[in-house]
């Protein structure tokens, strides 16, 4: 019996989100035995492994859900929800409004289709300053107005994602019962990780162009980047056919390369996360001065 919809490789993010978890468990289980030190440098590792998996783990997930059984899926769904800190359900529904959208620009009343587009609280046509992106965009989505939206057509799922909300918080709360000081320590790490998934995204968007569906998304090629992020760094190959699984997102930028380079498709040399020091980035800055 296949328990894989695409591939036997998906057990690789599958394992990986296992191993998070147990990360996370492990933060709270050993806080008492370890020196403050070392509890900050598994924070800050505890901070990347949440954009880490929430830009590729739970990111692919969404678009080629791992396996063939239903409830599997709705499984795991609830897993990455306690792992990520969030519920995978609304940020299925908040991403797929980003893929109907693409990082649209403000329309005559100022609203974009993506929530997390870059322009949308940009000015004058403008992305938005990264830092305000980066700080804010943790508190910019209304959990009831995604909830009430995916209830509209979906209300099981809407009342699935209200149980991995309820079901992370009962996690939290156990852990608080265990050892309060570990959630307390941690709970900075955790805003910085999504600040990370923000900082993240938006430079997947930044340069790319927003009426060109071949351009739409910003893509680095580095190896170790999509080999440690599950393919993430192609970004503008994702955009444009999202649906291809991420083990065949390679060959996909085979094929569309030329096509990518007459439409100029942005291309950075750093991984996603550093796009603010990657040159392309400074060199587009300096072409849109002159």
């Amino acid at each position: 019996m296949k328990i894989f919809a695409h591939t036997k490789w998906d057990a690789l993010p599958v394992l990986s989100a296992i191993l998070h978890l147990a990360f996370n468990i492990y933060l709270v289980v050993g806080f008492n035995t370890r020196p403050v030190w070392a509890s900050m440098v598994l924070g800050c590792l505890y901070a990347m492994s949440i954009s880490w998996n929430i830009n590729s783990i739970s990111h692919n997930f969404i678009h080629t859900p791992y396996f063939r059984a239903r409830f599997l899926n709705y499984a795991f769904s609830l897993f990455e929800s306690i792992t990520i800190g969030f519920s995978q359900t609304y940020y299925h529904w908040i991403h797929m409004r980003h893929h109907s959208g693409n990082s649209d620009r403000p329309d005559a009343k100022g609203d974009t289709v993506d929530l997390l587009s870059i322009y949308r609280y940009g000015r004058d046509g403008q992305p938005e300053n990264v830092w305000t992106y980066v700080l804010f965009s943790f508190f910019r989505d209304s959990i009831g107005d995604v909830h009430a939206a995916i209830a509209r057509r979906r209300p099981f799922d809407a009342g699935w994602g209200r149980f991995e909300v309820i079901a992370f918080f009962a996690l939290i709360a156990a852990a608080a019962i265990y050892d309060w000081r570990a959630v307390f320590f941690l709970l900075p790490f955790y805003y910085v990780g999504n600040c990370l998934s923000a900082l993240n995204g938006y430079y997947e968007h930044l340069n790319g162009d927003p009426d060109e569906p071949i351009a739409w998304g910003v893509s680095s090629y580095r190896r170790f980047y999509n080999w440690l992020w599950f393919g993430n760094g192609y970004h503008a190959e994702h955009h444009y056919r999202p649906k291809t699984h991420w083990t065949k997102l390679s060959a996909l930028h085979e094929q569309i390369q030329a096509e990518q380079e007459r439409a100029g498709t942005h291309v950075i040399t750093t991984c996603h996360a550093l796009g603010f020091i990657a040159k392309e980035n400074r060199q587009s800055d300096v072409a849109h001065e002159v």
